[in-house]
């Protein structure tokens, strides 16, 4: 059992974040800094822009979460710094782990990396302190689509995930091809709810039995067909190709339920977890399988410390502080963290 107060940053991408947590999940304080208006004129995050907002923003956005939860910030009654360490773009992770790093010899603490898709496993917790284990999470991003199985906090097991794009990266690509701003998912949400889905004529990716999923061709066959048929209308492009995406990943994640029968659970987690289509589908599987929907808050599923923190106090609980020597893990896999 996770025990003290940990004071969390994550600066895996684009946002700025920093909470302050306690090992009865209690949020305290948590600050997001987006520095999406830099980049969306370039419809990406640009990973140099990025580093240079983290530069600017950390400190007073630690500053600001250590306010926010009425501690010093000259000497915060804290017993770790927990940060992201990867995966993500390698000058942002740099960035918050030396400022993690910093904190932590400046206050004579330790401090703990912790894997950013750990991180989300952890946000149910933070709103359903209470759930019962174990859990299926369908943890869907801009940078990564997986399925896992846990059996309690930090006993996860990845039983699929996506062999090429993610669900995330597949909406932003056919949102700039649409023509829609970025970031896409949001956009290609609001314009689904206008549309008819179906009326563009799209295929269901990896209809096999296995847990695993596929996104790039989905994305191509969206430029092929609405090159094809320039008639249909754009919200009913946007809700077919929504439509596409939700029913691979729901019929992947019925799979698991199938297959995992003692479930007791099935949660979200990621940016695309903000998808409604998804999430009523979700709903929708949980009331089948008379099991709970765990459906994070929107301000749960973009990237926070809050989960951070959380996932932070487990890892030092169970493995102890990390070295000062600990570098950014850009590229560090869910299925390497026992």
């Amino acid at each position: 059992m996770a025990t003290g107060v940990a004071l969390a940053i994550e600066t895996s991408c684009d946002d700025t974040a920093a909470a302050v947590v306690d090992a009865t999940w209690r949020v305290r304080s948590s600050v997001i800094e987006s520095s999406i208006d830099q980049h969306r004129e370039f419809g990406g995050v640009v990973p140099e822009l990025a580093g240079r907002a983290h530069l600017t923003t950390v400190g007073p956005v630690v500053r600001r979460a250590l306010d926010d939860a009425g501690l010093d910030p000259r000497a915060p009654a804290i017993d770790v710094v927990a940060v992201t360490a990867g995966p993500g773009l390698v000058g942002s992770l740099l960035i918050g782990l030396s400022a993690a790093k910093a904190y932590s010899l400046a206050w004579d603490v330790p401090f703990v990396g912790v894997n950013h898709l750990e991180g989300h496993l952890f946000a149910p917790l933070l709103e359903r302190p209470d759930l019962q284990w174990p859990i299926v999470t369908l943890l869907v991003s801009g940078g990564h689509s997986m399925i896992v199985v846990q059996r309690g906090p930090g006993e996860h097991v990845v039983v699929g995930e996506t062999i090429d794009d993610a669900a995330g990266e597949a909406y932003d690509k056919v949102a700039r091809w649409l023509g829609l701003a970025y970031p896409g998912g949001p956009e290609i949400d609001r314009l689904a709810r206008q549309g008819t889905g179906g009326a563009l004529k799209l295929p269901v990716s990896m209809t096999g039995d296995d847990f695993d999923l596929s996104f790039s061709g989905l994305k191509t066959a969206v430029v092929r067909a609405t090159e094809k048929h320039p008639e249909v209308a754009l919200a009913d492009v946007a809700a077919s190709f929504q439509d596409a995406v939700a029913e691979q990943l729901l019929r992947k994640l019925r799979r698991v339920l199938e297959a995992y029968g003692e479930v007791r659970g099935v949660a979200l987690a990621g940016g695309v977890a903000a998808n409604s289509a998804l999430r009523r589908g979700v709903e929708a599987l949980a009331d089948e399988f008379a099991i709970p929907s765990l459906l994070p808050s929107l301000a749960m599923c973009t990237d926070n410390a809050a989960m951070i923190g959380a996932a932070g106090l487990h890892r030092f609980a169970h493995d102890g502080p990390s070295d000062l020597s600990l570098s950014a893990r850009p590229n560090w896999s869910l299925s390497e963290v026992s």
